[in-house]
């Protein structure tokens, strides 16, 4: 009993230093920041007023029991940005996110303040969302990428 028990913890403690796909806490590794690139006027407009927030500066992706938590922090150009959300580019039937070629992309919006306001520090213009995602959403995805006006952060297995 004691021999089965310590193998097993060297067997976590092994899993758990290495950065195979079998560890759970590496399946999506630290994020990048790419510069947007320019879209066409082809291109569909979101159905969704609000505009991206400038720039995303942080994107962490956590697991979960039954999935993973998608958190996003963004840097607006000024104070007051409200109501951040975490919104699919593309969605099934069912208004669930649908990765297209491995790659699940969400745009990062804000309500805007009302009125002209100061811009303040950027640790003080700083607004985090987030999204939960199901195991089987996360089945075909290989890339998770948000997107803001000036640069997207990708997270990859």
């Amino acid at each position: 009993m004691r021999g089965s028990v310590l193998a097993a913890m060297a067997a976590l403690v092994f899993l758990a230093s290495c950065g195979t796909r079998l560890n759970p806490f590496n399946w999506f590794g630290g994020a990048t920041s790419e510069p947007v690139v320019a879209t066409t006027q082809d291109e569909a407009e979101p159905v969704d007023p609000r505009p991206l927030v400038d720039q995303v500066i942080a994107l962490q992706v956590d697991r979960a029991p039954g999935g993973a938590l998608v958190t996003a922090v963004g840097l607006p150009t000024v104070q007051g940005f409200h109501g951040a959300e975490l919104v699919p580019t593309e969605t099934g039937i069912d208004d669930r996110p649908v990765a297209e070629d491995g790659v699940l992309t969400f745009r990062f919006v804000a309500v805007p303040p009302p009125g002209r306001r100061p811009s303040g520090t950027p640790a003080s213009r700083e607004i985090s969302a987030g999204v939960f995602l199901t195991d089987q959403a996360l089945a075909a995805v290989r890339t998770i990428t948000v997107v803001g006006a000036r640069n997207q952060r990708s997270a990859r297995r």
